[in-house]
C-alpha cells in the first residue's frame, strides 16, 4: 500500500512538472472549465468519474509542490547543501551535483539588502521632495554636507553615548535624534520600552547610568535606543498612525562583487562615487516603505541601521520624517512654504526641521498654539506637549519666545539652537523641573498672562486682557496699583511681575522677605556633537577627534524675590573664634563666582538668574 501511495506520489509530481523545452505555464486560482471549447464546437461534458479522476490528481500535484517546496525551505537553512540529479550518485563529486556554499554574511545580506528595498517614488513627488528641502539654486556644498554625515556614536569612552558631527547642516537632525537617545539611556529601562513605543511612565530608575561610566553602556544597548528613538520621531511625524523609512537602491547595482565582505564595508563600496544633485537622482536611487506597526518598524530601522550610519544617513533620515507627515501636511504647517527647509547660504536645518522631528509638525515658531493676525491669518506654533524640549539663544536676543510645550518637555532634555548650530542641554534627574508651590504659581499667571498676548511673543497685553489674567489668576490688586499698571493702555510683563512681589501673599502675590523659598542648586549636561580636535593624553601629543561634553552646576534664587535682595543677602558666618578663622570659614562657604557664556544665556531662558559653573573650557554651542 506504501509503495502504491509512493508511486502515485511520483505520477503526481511528473504531471505537475512542466515538460524541460516549454515555457512554465502560469498558476491558475481555480480548474479550468472543460465545458468551454473552441467557437462553433459543442461543449464537452464531463462525467462525474473522469471528474473525479481529475479533482485527485490535482490534489495530489499540489501535496507534491508543497513538500518540494518545504524540502527546499529545510535545505536552503543549511549551511551547506548538495543536490545530486536523479539518476546519480549522492557521494561527492558525482556529475551533476551542484554544491551551494551559504555563508553567514551572505545571509544576512540577502535579508537585508535584497528583500523588500521598497517603492519608488513618483517622479512629481521626488522633484516636490527635493524642491521642499534644497529649493531651487542648492550648492554643491550645501549637497555635500547633506550627503555626508551618518548618524554614528562618538568613538571616544567619554562620549560614547552622543552622535558625532563632522559636517555642518545636519545639526539639527543629529540634535534632536540625540535627544531621544538620550531619553531612552537614562529615564526608559530597557525592559518596559521593549513593546513597539508605549510612552513610558515618568520615573527615573537609570540610576547606573553616570557621566562617569558612559564607555560601559555598551553597543548593542546604545544601537537599540538608537534605533527605538528614529522609531518614535517616525511616528510621531506620522501622527502616531504610521512611519516611512526610506533607504537607498544602490546597494545591488555593481554587481556580485558587492556580496563579498562586512556589511559595512560592502555599503561603503556601493557608495564609492555616489552623489544626489537632482530630484532625478533622488527618484531613480530612493526606495520607501510605510509601516503601521510601530514593532515593524522598529525592524525595518534595525535592519537598515548600517544604511543610516553611512554617509547617506542624516539625508535619508530627513527625508523618512517628511514622507512620514506628508508632503502636502508638511506645506501646510508651514507659514512659508515657498522657503526651502534647509536655508541658504550655508545649509542649516531650519526650525521647521526640528520642530518637526521633536513634536510631528513642521512649524516655524516656537511658541504655544498660534497667533490670530486677522483676516484670516495665523502664526503657527507649537500645540502639544513633548518629549524632548528646545531652547534658543535668540530668546535671550529678544528675537523670538519659547512657549512653555518646549522650555518644559516631559523628559530634562533641550535641543539648544544658536544662529548656526544646534547641540543638546539635558540633566539626570527629572526633579529639576519640579516646582514647589509658589514657583507653579507663577507658572500659572504666566501661563495665562501669554494667553492674552497677542503681540507675538512682545511681552504685553492689552488692560481688558490683565483684568482677564486676574480673573483667571485669583489675584486681588489694590485699585491704587491697578490704576497706575493700567496708565499706559497696555500692560508689560516685567511691570506686571514687580507690582506682583510687591504683592503680599494674601493678595495673590509673592512678597516674601526670607527669601528662602525656592532656591535650587543641581547640575546640567552640555553635549557638542562637533568633533574637535584635542590631544590623547594616553597616546603622546597625538590629537584626536572627539565631541565635547561639559557639566555646569547650576543655581537658581527665587523667582519671586527682588533683585535687590538677593544682592544684599549675605552669607551666614560663624561668630565664634578669631576673626581670622572667621574670615577663613566664610571663605571656605563662599560660592565660587558665576561663570558666563552664550549657553548660560539658554539656560536663563529657562531658570531666570541662573548662576553656572563649570571646570575647563567653557561650553560651547556654535
Amino acid at each position: 500500500m506504501a509503495d502504491q501511495e509512493e508511486e502515485e506520489l511520483q505520477m503526481a509530481l511528473r504531471m505537475s512538472m512542466p515538460p524541460s523545452n516549454s515555457p512554465p505555464e502560469p498558476k491558475r486560482s481555480k480548474p479550468r472549465d472543460v465545458s468551454i471549447t473552441s467557437a462553433g464546437a459543442s461543449p464537452v461534458v464531463e462525467s462525474p468519474e473522469l471528474k473525479n479522476r481529475r479533482l485527485q490528481r490535482e490534489l495530489m500535484a499540489a501535496a507534491a509542490e508543497k513538500r518540494m517546496m518545504m524540502m527546499t525551505t529545510s535545505m536552503s537553512n543549511a549551511p551547506l547543501l548538495s543536490v545530486s540529479a536523479p539518476g546519480t550518485g549522492g557521494g561527492s563529486g558525482s556529475e551533476g551535483e551542484i554544491e551551494v556554499k551559504i555563508t553567514e554574511e551572505v545571509k544576512v545580506r540577502e535579508v537585508k539588502m535584497r528583500e523588500n528595498l521598497g517603492e519608488e517614488l513618483l517622479v512629481d513627488e521626488a522633484n516636490q521632495l527635493f524642491f521642499m528641502i534644497f529649493g531651487g539654486n542648492v550648492t554643491k556644498e550645501v549637497l555635500a554636507q547633506w550627503t555626508n554625515q551618518g548618524i554614528r556614536f562618538s568613538p571616544d569612552p567619554e562620549t560614547s553615548m552622543g552622535l558625532v558631527q563632522h559636517e555642518g547642516g545636519p545639526c539639527g537632525v543629529l540634535a534632536t535624534i540625540q535627544g531621544f537617545v538620550l531619553k531612552y539611556l537614562l529615564f526608559v529601562p530597557e525592559e518596559s520600552s521593549n513593546n513597539a513605543l508605549r510612552i513610558p511612565q515618568r520615573s527615573w530608575n537609570r540610576e547606573s547610568v553616570t557621566p562617569e561610566n558612559f564607555a560601559s553602556i555598551s553597543e548593542d544597548t546604545r544601537k537599540r535606543a538608537l534605533v527605538k528613538s528614529m522609531a518614535e520621531i517616525l511616528f510621531r511625524c506620522g501622527s502616531n498612525k504610521k512611519a516611512v523609512v526610506a533607504t537607498l537602491d544602490v546597494l545591488d547595482q555593481n554587481g556580485e562583487g558587492n556580496s563579498d565582505g562586512p556589511l559595512d564595508e560592502m555599503i561603503l563600496k556601493a557608495l564609492e562615487g555616489f552623489s544626489i544633485e537632482s530630484a532625478s537622482d533622488l527618484q531613480k536611487t530612493l526606495r520607501v516603505t510605510s509601516y503601521k506597526s510601530s514593532a515593524s518598524a522598529i525592524q525595518r530601522l534595525e535592519m537598515m541601521l548600517p544604511v543610516f550610519e553611512s554617509r547617506m544617513g542624516a539625508m535619508l533620515f530627513l527625508i523618512s520624517a517628511l514622507l512620514s507627515r506628508g508632503l502636502e501636511s508638511i506645506q501646510a504647517d508651514r507659514d512659508d512654504p515657498s522657503l526651502p527647509l534647509v536655508t541658504a547660504p550655508f545649509g542649516h536645518a531650519s526650525q521647521e526641521i526640528v520642530n518637526l522631528l521633536l513634536c510631528g509638525q513642521a512649524v516655524a515658531n516656537v511658541f504655544d498654539e498660534r497667533i490670530d493676525l486677522g483676516g484670516g491669518m495665523f502664526l503657527k506654533g507649537v500645540s502639544t506637549d513633548v518629549e524632548v524640549g528646545f531652547l534658543t539663544l535668540l530668546e535671550s536676543l529678544n528675537f523670538c519666545k519659547v512657549g512653555l510645550h518646549l522650555k518644559r518637555p516631559k523628559w530634562p532634555i533641550w535641543v539648544v539652537g544658536s544662529e548656526s548650530h544646534y547641540t543638546v542641554l539635558f540633566a539626570f534627574h527629572p526633579s529639576v523641573q519640579e516646582e514647589n508651590e509658589m514657583e507653579e504659581r507663577e507658572s500659572r499667571i504666566r501661563r495665562a498672562f501669554d494667553a492674552q498676548d497677542q503681540s507675538g511673543g512682545g511681552g504685553f497685553i492689552s488692560v481688558e486682557g490683565l483684568h482677564q489674567v486676574l480673573k483667571e489668576t485669583g489675584i486681588n490688586l489694590p485699585s491704587d496699583k491697578l490704576d497706575r499698571l493700567c496708565s499706559a493702555g497696555f500692560i508689560v510683563w516685567s511691570e506686571f511681575w514687580q507690582v506682583l512681589l510687591d504683592l503680599d501673599r494674601n493678595l495673590g502675590g509673592f512678597k516674601d522677605s526670607s527669601g528662602l523659598m525656592g532656591k535650587k542648586v543641581f547640575d546640567l549636561y552640555h553635549f557638542n556633537g562637533i568633533a574637535k580636535s584635542v590631544i590623547n593624553g594616553n597616546q603622546g601629543e597625538t590629537p584626536f577627534q572627539r565631541p565635547r561634553i561639559t557639566k555646569l552646576r547650576v543655581s537658581v534664587p527665587p523667582r519671586w524675590t527682588p533683585e535687590e535682595y538677593m544682592a544684599e543677602a549675605a552669607p551666614p558666618s560663624s561668630s565664634s573664634g578669631n576673626d581670622t578663622a572667621g574670615k577663613d570659614a566664610a571663605k571656605a562657604v563662599a560660592p565660587e563666582p558665576p561663570q558666563h557664556a552664550p549657553l548660560v544665556d539658554c539656560i536663563r531662558t529657562r531658570w531666570a538668574r541662573a548662576n553656572c559653573n563649570w571646570t575647563g573650557e567653557p561650553p560651547s554651542i556654535v
